[in-house]
């Protein structure tokens, strides 16, 4: 059994039952639609899913799902459901699918998100893992939301071509093809996610369009993170976040 991470109030652990699993599912949907419910599919039994727990209350406080893949069975991930990937079954390693990563509505210690990607970091030393990859997601579906992320994303992360995801999905907005104006930066990094927003410090990069996705009323972007190329002052933080 992978070990539990402890830092303060919280502890993240990887899920052990269907209890775990179920707890995980009310969550999403408490997140992702603002009611009670359960976001299940059947990828869920396949995942193995990331518990924040806080430990004075037992609150769920975080979640997401992990996949391992290696790269010719890339087409098994949730995100191939809305990217062509058939570029990244070249990839030369081990590699993890992050999902359905969200947090308690009005949670904002920073060290939920701390101690997940703790956990996340001690899998992916364990396991060998070479990149990180899932998909990126903006509330809401109106892309005028968001022109500046969409510009800075296009000047300065794009996927590198030999692993650039294609369009699949039904509708999508091109913006490394449409936009045409430089980014105001403050404006960009305040409507940018947090979770993507992370990937790109670590040195992530994305699709160049966005995936229209209307049942869970969102904009999304393929992200993948290479480790190697993970900054070195990078990871010894994460790593001591671990120890």
């Amino acid at each position: 059994m992978f070990p539990a991470l402890s830092k303060g109030r919280f502890e993240a652990r990887l899920s052990t039952d269907t209890a775990d699993i179920e707890a995980a599912q009310r969550l999403r949907h408490k997140a992702f639609f603002d009611r009670a419910g359960r976001d299940a599919e059947a990828l869920d039994a396949k995942c193995l899913h990331l518990l924040v727990e806080d430990r004075t209350s037992g609150r769920l406080m975080a979640c997401c799902r992990i996949l391992p893949l290696d790269a010719g069975h890339i087409g098994d991930s949730y995100s191939a459901r809305h990217y062509e990937l058939s570029a990244l079954q070249a990839f030369d390693g081990a590699m993890l699918e992050i999902g359905r990563f969200c947090g308690l509505p009005g949670a904002t210690d920073p060290d939920i998100l701390r101690i997940a990607w703790a956990m996340l970091t001690l899998y992916v030393d364990e396991n060998k893992i070479k990149m990180l990859f899932g998909c990126s997601s903006f509330a809401g579906t109106d892309v005028r939301d968001y022109l500046d992320s969409f510009a800075m994303l296009k000047e300065r992360h794009l996927a590198p071509k030999r692993w650039r995801p294609q369009a699949k999905a039904p509708q999508v907005y091109s913006f490394a093809k449409r936009l045409r104006h430089k980014p105001d930066t403050k404006q960009a990094m305040l409507h940018m996610p947090p979770l993507l927003r992370t990937y790109l410090l670590m040195g992530g990069w994305v699709s160049d369009h966005a995936v229209v996705d209307r049942q869970l009323n969102t904009l999304h972007v393929f992200t993948g993170l290479e480790v190697a190329a993970i900054p070195a002052a990078r990871k010894r933080l994460l790593r001591a976040v671990a120890a």
